[in-house]
């Protein structure tokens, strides 16, 4: 109870809080979105599913595209000025989408540029918050400080899934999507009263574009524990894909029940992210990545399940499993990164880190119908299962993932031996 009263005693940080609040109300913004968006879209008169793609994938190829050039833009300039007007921008482009579906004036190539705006802000966000959060959480409180962070998204995208739902049901898309907008414009005002000097966030030598770059990619590949995990998760991403996005939800239709068993498991792997910040909050591994590798493994198990045909109980459990994982993962191997990363070049390595890691997603989302129909969707998600597994094994190969160690002042009294 002590080590856990010590932990929320961060929340006494008051930049601390304004993130977390901030961090929170802007995940709960982005949880609203995704169902607001595809019902309100597909409400409207002559729209399909191809018409839902077209705007999707509007935001998604910004979103990778720029990725490398927002870890640029978050090594130069103050990142809490940079997250600021991510936000903000965040917040004009959903509310021009809300304004749209509410007027009933819709042309496609409007909603795709607003959606585009959105894909832009969010590629220029998620580095500039990898680097902020080692500005704002003391070194010996970082992990503490991720786990915090996770534990509030953790709980809104749970909380967004479900008002969102009730919201596009009760008043439609487009207000749906006006109050992701509100919720984005908090974020961003939250993250203007962090109110960070200068001094606090050095500034190094200017280089060109392709300069930083170049420099981002050489702290990235100089150290192996990252480019090894990096490759790893590119594979298992990949196979998450499509596995959550296609085969999961043909098994559920084909033999578990349905939409109400696909949203059992959805709803077992939240619960399972939530959980899984207890055990962060109190497991300090003296080799962090190899414990957080070999936590992937785990993960493979809903996709083994599903595919022998489990029960459903079986497969919710497997679920929470993955999230727990997942959960633990995600906190060891930011921590990780922003004490090994120098601060300088730390939003451009988390760029690096995201885009190698994402790249591979929508192949699997392409190959999965393909493959289900050629050899079957069971087989398909043993597949899944397989590539989960012998990717992290071929990543455990690797010294650097077995040998990092952690600083020896950060170890908690209950280490995970490693």
């Amino acid at each position: 109870m002590h080590g856990f009263l010590r932990d929320l005693g961060l929340l006494r940080d008051r930049r601390f809080t304004l993130l977390l609040a901030a961090r929170t109300i802007s995940v709960l913004g982005t949880a609203f979105a995704p169902v607001a968006l595809a019902f309100g879209i597909l409400d409207l008169p002559g729209a399909d599913a191809t018409t839902l793609s077209v705007v999707l994938t509007a935001e998604a190829l910004p979103m990778v595209l720029f990725m490398l050039v927002g870890g640029v833009i978050a090594d130069r300039l103050p990142r809490h000025r940079v997250m600021m007007v991510s936000e903000l921008v965040n917040a004009l482009a959903f509310a021009a989408l809300g304004v749209m579906l509410l007027s009933g004036w819709t042309p496609l190539p409007v909603m795709a540029a607003a959606a585009a705006v959105s894909g832009l802000a969010t590629a220029v966000m998620y580095p500039a918050l990898t680097g902020i959060i080692p500005e704002v959480v003391p070194a010996d409180r970082l992990q503490t400080g991720n786990a915090l962070l996770g534990l509030g998204a953790n709980t809104s995208r749970v909380l967004g899934a479900v008002l969102g739902g009730a919201t596009v049901t009760l008043v439609g898309g487009g207000w749906a999507l006006a109050a992701s907008a509100v919720l984005f414009a908090i974020g961003g005002v939250l993250i203007a009263a962090l109110r960070m000097t200068r001094a606090e966030r050095p500034a190094g030598e200017r280089h060109s574009v392709l300069g930083d770059l170049r420099d981002g990619w050489r702290e990235f590949s100089s150290r192996q524990w990252i480019w090894v995990v990096v490759a790893q998760f590119s594979i298992m991403v990949m196979a998450i894909q499509a596995g959550h996005g296609v085969l999961g939800p043909l098994i559920a239709k084909e033999s578990l029940g349905g939409a109400p068993a696909w949203s059992a498991f959805l709803a077992g792997e939240a619960v399972g992210t939530i959980a899984g910040v207890a055990v962060s909050l109190r497991v300090r591994p003296r080799r962090p990545i190899l414990v957080g590798v070999l936590l992937c493994l785990p993960s493979a198990l809903p996709y083994v399940l599903l595919g022998l045909a489990a029960p459903l109980w079986a497969i919710v459990a497997a679920a929470f499993v993955l999230g727990v994982c997942f959960d633990v993962f995600g906190v060891l191997w930011q921590t990780t990164m922003q004490r090994e990363v120098p601060a300088e070049s730390l939003s451009r390595v988390s760029s690096y880190d995201a885009l190698g890691s994402l790249m591979f997603g929508p192949i699997g989302l392409m190959l999965a119908g393909p493959v289900a129909h050629w050899a079957g969707t069971r087989t398909a998600l043993l597949a899944c299962g397989a590539l989960v597994v012998l990717s992290t094994l071929a990543a455990l190969l690797s010294p650097g993932v077995r040998n990092l160690r952690a600083p020896a002042s950060t170890a908690a009294a209950e280490p995970v031996s490693g």
